[in-house]
């Protein structure tokens, strides 16, 4: 069936120096003594090869939070996927809202950064989400679904594919949709991933937007949520574990 559920991932976003995020990722350690399930952190670029030391042995994924399109060249600031290999990173994170809204990356370059990163063997964690506007005005699953299929290649491995639906809306304001919604979306895109690439019935669906200690067990206990892909919580070890554990992971 591929990762172990639940698939429990933090985004650190730009959070933590050396000294913190090692504290973070050690902590973690000693509460993972053997995960049941599938944990992973995506720390700032600067500190993922540190982080990725730290956790070696322990079971828990490192992972970069972004990847360019392109294998080397004249892209100022930029990692490609073979540096996040290098620097211990298995995983990375695609098409972060704050990503596609903040800096205009649209499904074309997501497409091609899915690509790259899969090229190098690594798994790729994709982020879809509407917006508040496009939720109001009824555009949730046509926006789902351009973000789905102009995003993933035909090509793509599911073996190497996560989905998590964020809802921009939700992100980092203490929001949520209702159970229901989550419940319906992530049903939606079930459908849609099967309708797109073979064995995505086996592709893990991960909920994001909000996700904390308080509502994650009624949250990844709703059909087709295999896990959750959470922010700020993430930042608190002692949280994000009471998160994994609300999964059912131990």
């Amino acid at each position: 069936m591929g990762l172990a559920r639940p698939v429990v991932f933090g985004n650190w976003k730009m959070h933590g120096l050396r000294a913190d995020s090692l504290a973070l990722a050690g902590s973690l350690v000693e509460r993972a003594v053997r995960p049941t399930g599938t944990l992973g952190v995506f720390p700032p670029a600067t500190v993922l090869r540190d982080v990725a030391r730290r956790l070696e042995g322990s079971r828990i994924l490192a992972g970069a939070q972004d990847c360019h399109p392109e294998a080397s060249g004249a892209f100022t600031g930029s990692i490609s996927a073979s540096m996040v290999k290098d620097a211990g990173g298995t995983a990375v994170l695609v098409g972060h809202s704050e990503r596609r809204h903040g800096l205009g990356e649209d499904d074309a370059v997501i497409r091609r950064k899915v690509l790259a990163a899969q090229g190098e063997g690594l798994l790729v964690v994709l982020c879809v989400g509407e917006t508040e506007a496009e939720w109001q005005a009824g555009e949730r699953e046509a926006r789902l679904r351009r973000q789905i299929h102009e995003g993933l290649a035909e090509t793509v491995d599911a073996a190497l594919l996560v989905l998590a639906y964020e809802p921009v809306w939700a992100i980092g304001t203490g929001r949520t949709p209702s159970l229901e919604d989550i419940a319906g979306t992530h049903a939606f895109l079930r459908r849609e991933l099967v309708g797109r690439l073979p064995a995505a019935q086996d592709v893990p669906l991960l909920y994001g937007g909000s996700v904390k200690p308080g509502n994650a067990a009624d949250i990844m206990a709703l059909p087709d949520v295999d896990g959750a892909l959470v922010g700020g919580a993430s930042l608190d070890a002692a949280g994000f574990w009471s998160i994994y554990q609300a999964g059912g992971g131990a």
